[in-house]
């Protein structure tokens, strides 16, 4: 089974570039984060004609989370659980069942966080905690799941090049990367980390000042598993190369292979 995560910004201006990448990549399922649409106005007929279910979480204009797949999807929900007045389309999750077992499989797209401090870093930490809670929940329940998603967490200064420039970031302060830890501590597994060691793998590169040309990226996109889920894991590589193409979001896909 092939999961695959990937921050698009904007499912309009990706409409070419993402189907490119599909049939090159052939994932079996796909989480997708800022589709920027709401959910009519989501082009469908372009993944179901390449054999994708197509869900949705959408909202005009920014956030919105989708799961495309090639396998049956069960129980279907919307919504981090935890806060009743949060309106942002930012998670979505369902059970895709495989060969041999079923995985719940749960997309998401971490507010970014800035300006911090202030309001926006205050709903960052408290989803955090939100999304801690939901681990919890689902880790109660002794079965695989997997949480992927754009995080906006650079875990360690490993996963920036230039770690400096982002020390002020609500992206790489203290207390967001303590928040991704007690993630982690709860035997969660940063799959990349689990295959990949070292510096000079990332995710995203700004659009702005040249980031890309002089490989200025941080790595903020993850796949967590679970113990159950861990023990599925077979590989998990991050598609670089999307980054080099016309008209590319300025995050890459990222993705795992699981004995499933």
């Amino acid at each position: 089974m092939k999961i695959a995560s990937f921050n698009i910004n904007g499912i309009k201006a990706r409409i070419s570039a993402l189907p490119t990448w599909l049939d090159e990549a052939d994932p079996d399922v796909v989480v997708l984060q800022e589709i920027k649409s709401v959910d009519e106005a989501f082009p469908r007929e372009v993944f179901e004609d390449r054999g994708y279910s197509v869900e949705t979480h959408g909202q005009k204009s920014f956030n919105g989370v989708a799961i495309l797949s090639k396998l049956p999807l069960e129980d279907v929900t919307r919504g981090l659980p935890g806060d009743d007045e949060d309106d942002h389309a930012r998670w979505i999750e369902a059970t895709v069942m495989g060969d041999k077992t079923a995985v719940r499989v749960c997309g998401l797209y971490l507010p970014n966080g800035n300006p911090a401090p202030g309001p926006k870093y205050d709903y960052k930490l408290a989803w955090m905690a939100r999304l801690d809670a939901r681990a919890r929940a689902l880790m109660a329940l002794e079965e695989p799941f997997l949480m992927a998603g754009d995080y906006n967490v650079i875990p360690q200064d490993e996963d920036a090049k230039n770690p400096d420039a982002w020390r002020d970031d609500a992206l790489g302060l203290p207390e967001t990367r303590a928040a991704f830890r007690r993630l982690v501590n709860l035997g969660l597994t940063d799959a990349f980390r689990a295959r990949t060691h070292g510096t000079g793998h990332y995710t995203f590169w700004d659009y702005q000042a040249g980031a890309w040309n002089r490989d200025q990226g941080i790595r903020i996109d993850h796949f967590l598993l679970d113990p159950h889920c861990a023990d599925l894991l077979t590989e998990c590589q991050i598609d670089k190369h999307v980054r080099g193409r016309e008209k590319p979001s300025d995050h890459v896909p990222i993705w795992v292979t699981l004995d499933a």
